[in-house]
């Protein structure tokens, strides 16, 4: 079968650097192994625009005029993808669509926008989430019903990580590290670790609000800042690979911030601080791969990075663990597994129909 593929970054590109150990397979959702399944992906042709508009009108035009055969519409986000979305409720676009809905579906206050909204899920066919606790607060919006929601074990790609590790052995230097960048709180991260006095790397986005938070701890000389700009999936996985301990410090925010730098902790074989999110499909403490630390505890997140600090057996012991649930469960071989599965039952769905 084939799909027409998007995503909202540059393909080809990450394609080339993956096939040279250089970006992480994972961040593409499965494109890299969809052939091992019998699924041929068409390439959707990127630009970038800054109004999210001019998106929409240019990615459904580039849509409606590929002449290649496809079986389904298969999207890493909707974003972009609405006008063609909207198309498929109305039943001029005439083919399923599947995409990856990143947090849950809510009511809108606003009634005209909430109706609106309910009328564009009718256009989306199947949706992928993250975690049940996603699928389950999606479906109190009764916009989506059961059927259409599907939970997905996403998880790192362990094999681009297991070269890394080869070929840039892990140096043991102590630090914690954090490479975060959407919705992260740095407040109580930097409170945490002036208090400690042990050391940490930031790796994050130039966001003006980060920036004027982090000048202020320029004074600690344990606190190292670094300030990145695009996409750089392998420079921070180097990193993090010559990095002792993880900490993923996140604000309350209804989706699961932080499980990419989570799920490469876990491929890396790293034992990880993680603010406690419900939307986690996975739960480190009973696995037994980091600690938990409750939303803006400052005082946790003191004890929890002075824990793995002074008991590094058992922070190796959690870093293993991690490991094992990668191998076992959260991975992208098994990831794109559970995709196939779906897809291809769409396409068949899809032929019989007809």
């Amino acid at each position: 079968m084939k799909i027409y593929y998007y995503h909202t970054r540059p393909i080809e590109e990450a394609l080339g650097e993956w096939e040279k150990h250089l970006h992480p397979g994972h961040i593409l959702y499965g494109l890299t192994h969809f052939n091992k399944y019998g699924i041929t992906p068409i390439l959707h042709p990127f630009r970038r625009f800054s109004s999210r508009l001019k998106l929409s009108f240019y990615n459904f035009f580039e849509i409606i005029r590929c002449k290649e055969t496809y079986d389904l519409l298969y999207g890493t986000s909707f974003y972009g993808l609405e006008l063609i979305i909207f198309c498929r409720a109305l039943g001029l676009f005439r083919k399923p669509i599947a995409i990856w809905h990143h947090q849950a579906v809510v009511r809108n206050p606003n009634p005209i926008k909430d109706m609106i909204s309910r009328f564009y899920y009718k256009g989306i066919d199947q949706m992928f989430f993250f975690s049940q606790t996603l699928i389950n607060d999606s479906l109190q919006s009764g916009k989506v019903t059961a059927d259409r929601l599907h939970l997905i074990h996403w998880g790192a790609d362990i094999d681009f990580y297991d070269y890394l590790r080869q070929h840039l052995p892990a140096t043991g230097n102590g630090a914690f590290i954090t490479t975060g960048k959407e919705h992260r709180d740095f407040a109580t991260l930097l409170k945490a670790f002036a208090g400690t006095g042990l050391p940490v790397e930031i790796f994050t986005t130039p966001d003006p609000e980060y920036q004027a938070l982090l000048k202020a701890y320029e004074a600690y000389s344990n606190i190292r800042v670094h300030f990145t700009v695009g996409i750089l999936p392998h420079m921070l996985a180097t990193e993090v690979c010559r990095s002792r301990f993880v900490v993923i410090c996140c604000q309350d925010f209804p989706y699961t911030v932080g499980l990419t730098t989570l799920v490469e902790a876990f491929a890396l074989g790293l034992p990880v601080i993680c603010t406690r999110n419900p939307k986690f499909e996975m739960d480190i403490e009973k696995e037994r791969a980091g600690i938990y630390v409750d939303y803006n505890d400052v005082e946790g997140w003191k004890q929890a990075i002075a824990y793995l600090y002074t008991h590094p057996e058992e922070a190796r012991q959690m870093g293993r663990n991690g490991r094992n649930l990668a191998e076992r469960e959260f991975n992208l071989e098994h990831y794109t597994y559970e995709l196939s599965v779906i897809l291809k039952d769409m396409a068949r769905t899809k032929a019989h129909d007809r």
